[in-house]
């Protein structure tokens, strides 16, 4: 006789927590009495920025010198409008990438390290939340029986629930109920689950709904993406820090990349580990307790957030208008106003996927875009500090760098049209030129240097040959995917303007091969820019030349997107120990990922 499984609660007691909308204009709230802010970030930021306007200024003048020896005019004027933002950017990056080199390669900062995971430190409980929309329920729930089960070997059963909230329709709902019905009385830990009927405000709305109805009962909350992983004793470490700290309202970890199949994810999760940490460390540099929010792989003080975080809509319509869709980096700055600490950590044990091919993560990339340009009617918001402001306003204009330098490349080409003056490097300074190229290319000589400088890592990352072939094969694929990227985020940009919002479906996870085919009708404009530039060469040789490297990138986007695409091919990359990157720092989780040489390589 089979005696029926005991099936445990599916939720708990509710325990309300209010969250007011917060006002965006007029006296800003009260900020708790902390003090939060490390000695010495204003001396840090000052000299960040005169380090980035160093740069700046003398290119800016090198080039404008050069231009008005015969006299400014009107396209002088729009390539100096052009060229001073967009080399302020490259120039920031690369002050920011080297502060990070240099933290990294003196020992000064250790990288990405374990953290003590003192289970015996909880004293509170903490909640760890999976928002999930029509997700594949067998990964999902895969990740989720693998983490429970990290963090009870953790130590956190007695002080760790996890949630899976779902915004999936009701067909994907009974498959996740079914899931949850097996999964919850094997779990080491208490595994809750919940759908709501109306996907309200998509996942902010997912989370503030959580935090209403039982954000009473747990102190904090660790917020996963559907595709993340975390190790248990991470997510402990993180638990206990919040412990000891109680002036910490926010705990934002760098996630690496796991379970890279396709090419283009490889190419990617290297390239994430070959030159993130840098970037990592200089960020964390200059941040201090005032870094950001990704929205996920991050834990929050739930009574912080709830008072701080309750998001309103913008007036209008979207795209935007509405929701506020890039809530995560916004919410960061609702926490400062408010006084806590928010503080990014390089940890080992936190990561997330990648979308497998160009095309699902341009698809990602235009939600982001949204959002991150909804910031710009946010930076006026009242009480927000200065740290905050920049976040939000070098989110945004990193999206505006792309139509920059696509009207730089034009104007250059009328100019000759017009003119058929032709000046090598459209006219830019020799010595401004090789300058630009150092700016672009140094974060990653720097990446290469930092993995070549210590034994273990060197090997880690397949030996000191391997090392080199992946950057120099990074690099190249980086130089053709670059034209295409500026083609599509401008597109993405007329259409947002033109009020055609990026919309939300499901992001595809899953392995798939795009044929060459079906991917052209996406690229008309990336083909006719391509043929445009090499039409240049009617106009003039040269100016046709200096275009190559662009024009090769957009006449060979269809072939590189769909190789890129394909997993066989990442998995030939893996085992000629390309792209190889060390394997997850997490047995347990990892020994439910797929396995062999496509899983770890």
């Amino acid at each position: 006789m089979t005696i029926p499984v005991q099936l445990p609660m599916q939720l708990p007691a509710e325990a309300p927590l209010d969250m007011p909308v917060q006002r965006l204009d007029g006296n800003p709230p009260a900020a708790i009495e902390v003090k939060t802010r490390p000695h010495g970030m204003a001396v840090k930021r000052l000299l960040m920025i005169l380090l980035t306007a160093m740069f700046s200024l003398a290119a800016s003048s090198e080039v404008r010198l050069s231009f008005s020896r015969d006299g400014l005019d009107l396209f002088d004027a729009m390539l100096l409008l052009c060229f001073v933002p967009l080399f302020t950017w490259v120039a920031f990056g690369f002050v920011v990438s080297t502060i990070g080199f240099f933290k990294l390669i003196s020992g000064e900062h250790p990288g990405f390290t374990a953290i003590p995971s003192p289970a015996s430190a909880l004293r509170h409980r903490t909640a760890v939340l999976m928002p999930v929309y029509n997700e594949s329920v067998e990964d999902t729930f895969g990740r989720v029986r693998a983490m429970a089960r990290s963090i009870a070997q953790a130590g956190g059963a007695g002080w760790i629930d996890f949630f899976i909230l779902s915004d999936s329709n009701p067909f994907h709902g009974k498959a996740e109920l079914a899931a949850w019905e097996k999964l919850a009385p094997q779990a080491p830990i208490h595994v809750y689950y919940r759908r709501r009927e109306q996907n309200i405000a998509r996942k902010p709305g997912n989370i503030a709904e959580w935090v209403r109805r039982f954000g009473g009962a747990y102190e904090n909350m660790l917020v996963l993406d559907a595709d993340s992983m975390m190790s248990g004793a991470a997510i402990v470490g993180m638990a206990a820090i919040m412990e000891e700290r109680p002036s910490i309202g926010l705990l934002q970890t760098v996630p690496m990349i796991t379970n890279a199949r396709t090419l283009f994810q490889r190419w990617m999760q290297f390239a994430s580990e070959a030159y993130g940490p840098i970037a990592s460390a200089g960020l964390l540099w200059w941040s201090g307790a005032e870094a950001n929010f990704w929205g996920h792989n991050a834990i929050v003080r739930t009574r912080a957030f709830a008072e701080s975080c309750g998001l309103p809509e913008l007036p209008g319509k979207a795209p935007f208008g509405g929701h506020i869709q890039s809530h995560d980096m916004f919410e960061s700055a609702l926490l400062r106003r408010r006084g806590w600490a928010v503080h990014m950590i390089m940890i080992g044990g936190s990561y997330e996927e990648f979308p497998p091919s160009i095309v699902d993560f341009s698809i990602r990339d235009r939600r982001w875009m949204q959002g991150n340009l909804q910031h710009l009617r946010l930076l006026g918001a009242s009480g927000l500090n200065g740290a905050s402001r920049l976040h939000l306003f070098l989110g945004a204009t990193a999206y505006l760098t792309s139509p920059g330098w696509l009207l730089l490349l034009l104007t250059s080409i009328l100019r000759v049209g017009v003119t058929g003056d032709y000046q090598p490097a459209g006219g830019m300074p020799f010595n401004v030129l090789w300058l630009t190229l150092v700016l672009l290319f140094g974060p990653k000589i720097m990446g290469a240097i930092w993995l070549l400088a210590d034994g273990a890592r060197r090997r880690a990352f397949g030996g000191g040959f391997a090392v080199v072939r992946s950057v120099l094969t990074e690099t190249l694929f980086s130089i053709l995917l670059a034209p295409i990227t500026m083609v599509t985020q401008t597109k993405a940009l007329v259409g947002l303007l033109l009020g055609i919002p990026s919309g939300w479906t499901t992001q595809t996870r899953d392995a798939h091969r795009i044929e060459v085919r079906s991917v052209l009708p996406l690229l008309r404009e990336h083909l006719a820019l391509g043929a445009l530039f090499a039409a240049t060469a009617l106009l003039n040789a040269w100016l046709a030349i200096w275009l190559l490297p662009l024009t090769v990138g957009l006449l060979c986007a269809p072939w590189l997107i769909s190789l890129t695409s394909s997993d066989e091919l990442g998995d030939a990359a893996g085992r000629a120990g390309l792209f190889r990157v060390p394997p997850p720092d997490i047995e347990d989780v990892a020994s439910d990922e797929p396995q062999g040489e496509a899983a770890t390589a």
